[in-house]
């Protein structure tokens, strides 16, 4: 059993300190935010993510996790303390270190032992070097200690799994017996282990997202070709996808990518990028294809309503940026709501989960807690995030509920045939 901190309790560090605590381990999850530390000694989660809610209350009442605002309380007797902060994107698209360096700060000021500082946050190339000379900085007097970056790869939506069956876990150090022991923390995972420096480490991390977002953004923009030339984007995909060389996944069509990860760690990367004079052209084409589809999707609903959106209402099934999260940063629903808006309609919405986070973000959106009451007297639906809900819908009762049966179907959760059959005016992306 090992001692452990982790310094912050968003997505990324609730779900680091559950789960090590479920793997036997006495975690102290400290966050500077002392409601929501309040709110978790209560047994109320900060975030929706399935599966985190009884896995932080099956630790806290085996007494493997404890939570505090005091980084003396946290760091007394830990051997590891991981950095899991926000990195949000700057108004010139560098990540804003700034929660990192004020997290490195108060542990260089609080640990009286040894210890292995880990950088979970996603951080720029040379990041762990800058929280190495913090510390020793900010240490009253000169204790041992080494920074690891560990970065994370979980996918909101199933973190948890994604925590605990890996694909890889990559550690990067100048120094290899702190490497080492990061490693030895892992090992019950049972997943393959990657062992680099320190910046190579961070490197992949903002690599492997930003792959990721450009097949997106690829299968979106062959979407657009698909529908000009009659081929179904979605059968293309899976074509693909049996070669082991693409893969299958990351190549679905649609509204594009949002959240927390890919928008800021491709845009920080394209920054880096600038910062040293290259000019990361890729990396460009693949946000612009990205936010472009936000505006085209308003635009095709206005087409299929005639040419104008002034007056209409129009619903949207789901605003999350994905299923089974209640993330709204940087949602597609965000854009589209106030491009609607702007041209003249009225939005309404319903989410499963998310629209208690929407509302404060969404004011002048009209929220419903039953979809079927949003649906009425709608002029058209648009499918914004792919609950499965929503495949379930009984979309006769839809068409009856709609002032004109239509749908633009953002996710492609519907079969095109069988919705023009059912009377639907109806639009997918790319098929």
């Amino acid at each position: 059993m090992k001692q452990i901190c982790v310094v912050g309790v968003g997505y990324v560090g609730l779900v680091t300190a559950a789960c090590f605590a479920d793997l036997g381990n006495r975690v102290t999850a400290l966050d500077v935010n002392e409601e929501r530390v309040a709110n978790l000694k209560k047994g109320i989660m900060p975030i929706y993510e399935p599966g985190l809610d009884e896995l932080v209350k099956r630790n806290v009442k085996a007494g493997r996790i404890t939570f505090t605002t005091s980084y003396a309380e946290a760091l007394k007797g830990v051997e590891y303390a991981f950095i899991a902060v926000g990195t949000p994107s700057g108004s010139d698209g560098s990540a804003d270190l700034q929660y990192v360096a004020a997290a490195a700060t108060s542990i260089a000021k609080n640990m009286t032992a040894p210890l292995v500082l880990i950088n979970k946050s996603t951080v720029p190339i040379g990041t762990g070097d800058w929280v190495a000379d913090i510390v020793k900085g900010a240490q009253p007097k000169p204790i041992d200690f080494a920074v690891v970056s560990c970065p994370e790869f979980l996918r909101e939506g199933s973190a948890i799994g994604d925590f605990m069956s890996p694909h890889r876990t990559v550690i990067g150090s100048l120094d290899r017996d702190a490497a080492n022991k990061v490693a030895q923390l892992h090992l019950p995972l049972r997943a393959p282990i990657v062992i680099t420096d320190l910046r190579t480490a961070e490197m992949i991390k903002y690599a492997s997202n930003a792959f990721l977002a450009t097949k997106i953004s690829f299968i979106n923009e062959l979407a657009d070709l698909c529908e000009r030339v009659g081929a179904d984007v979605k059968e293309v995909a899976a074509g693909m996808g049996y070669d082991a060389r693409i893969g299958r996944h990351f190549l679905d069509a649609g509204l594009g990518w949002g959240g927390s990860c890919f928008p800021k760690d491709v845009e920080a990367l394209a920054f880096m990028a600038k910062e040293k004079g290259l000019n990361p052209k890729i990396l460009n084409s693949v946000m612009d294809v990205n936010y472009d589809r936000r505006k085209e999707a308003v635009k095709s609903v206005e087409v299929m309503l005639g040419g104008s959106l002034k007056g209409k209402t129009i619903g949207l099934l789901g605003l999350a940026f994905k299923p089974n999260t209640d993330d709204m940063r940087d949602a597609p629903a965000i854009d589209i709501s106030e491009e609607l808006i702007g041209s003249g309609a009225k939005v309404r919405a319903y989410d499963p989960v998310a629209m208690h986070v929407a509302r404060p973000i969404l004011p002048a959106v009209e929220m419903f807690e039953e979809v079927y009451k949003m649906a009425e007297g709608c002029d058209a639906l648009m499918v914004i995030t792919e609950w499965n809900e929503f495949k379930q819908l009984d979309l006769d009762k839809v068409k009856g509920l709609l002032r004109s049966p239509v749908v633009y179907d953002g996710r492609n959760i519907y079969e095109p045939g069988r919705m023009k059959d059912m009377g639907f005016t109806y639009r997918a992306v790319g098929r």
